[in-house]
């Protein structure tokens, strides 16, 4: 058994398959997690045909955990559901736009984060990919995703090849804030950054990459602002065809204070 605390990224699966039982129950327990409203704005694509493992690595960049695992799930924001029992039932839905997007990505890493905690605790192996969001075209073609339903997380998921070191973390003093938000001053950085930046790992990160500290591997290797740019013109594109963007291309001129919301209907429960 695993907790958060034993935690480890695994990209490396054995043969062993993933039981349809075993993970049916985990998906299942997962949906008792927080949702908008008691909606459940999220829907799963399981995947496990070698085939379209395969169609679907190139939107993850070819890492090879995306075929080698014998399953992949993509979790998707998702209103159409929610808007089709709206139809069915005599109301009109009004989801079309970008928050409620937001909304709905939201209770989807939501039932994300509980479906990684329960494989902790069965021992399962997953990779959370972060490059969901990166090309989500390709993924919404190939699953063939309806509008209003949008991929937000992908889970490599498998039993562990391997046994990685886990990787650091700041502090709880680096992001934890009393009462208000408390700006950081460069020593605060110094200080937070200071066991990050002095491990052997990243010391060697920086040397391979050719720069002077850490942050400028982040900045001008790994997510830098053209890539960065790029790839949010893709996602508003993405999110436009999904048609999560119908309000703000139709209404772009209207004011905020044009519109009176009960923040009431947004808690989650």
């Amino acid at each position: 058994m695993k907790n958060l605390l034993t935690r480890r990224t695994i990209r490396q699966y054995s043969d062993k398959p993933v039981d349809d039982g075993l993970l049916g129950r985990l998906l299942d327990e997962a949906r008792h997690t927080q949702t908008m409203g008691n909606l459940q704005l999220y829907s799963v694509v399981v995947t496990r045909s070698a085939d379209l493992k395969a169609q679907l690595a190139p939107a993850h960049f070819n890492q090879p955990m995306v075929t080698q695992a014998p399953v992949v799930l993509t979790v998707c924001a998702d209103f159409n559901r929610t808007s089709q029992w709206a139809r069915c039932r005599q109301a009109e839905p009004g989801y079309d736009n970008f928050l409620s997007f937001l909304n709905a990505a939201t209770d989807a890493l939501l039932y994300t984060q509980t479906l990684c905690c329960l494989m902790d605790e069965q021992g399962l192996g997953y990779c959370f990919l972060g490059t969901t969001l990166y090309q989500p075209q390709l993924i919404i073609d190939i699953l063939r995703l309806p509008p209003l339903v949008m991929p937000v997380a992908t889970l490599t998921v498998g039993w562990p090849a391997e046994c990685p070191q886990q990787t650091d973390r700041l502090q709880p003093q680096a992001f934890v804030h009393q009462d208000t938000y408390q700006d950081y001053s460069p020593d605060d950085i110094d200080r937070f950054y200071e066991h990050k930046e002095s491990l052997p790992e990243n010391r060697h990160f920086v040397e391979i990459n050719h720069k002077q500290t850490l942050a400028q591997v982040f900045t001008d290797i790994r997510y830098t602002k053209k890539d960065n740019e790029a790839m949010s013109a893709t996602l508003l594109e993405a999110l436009r065809r999904q048609g999560f963007m119908q309000f703000e291309l139709l209404n772009s001129y209207k004011k905020c204070n044009d519109i009176a919301v009960d923040p009431g209907i947004l808690l989650r429960r």
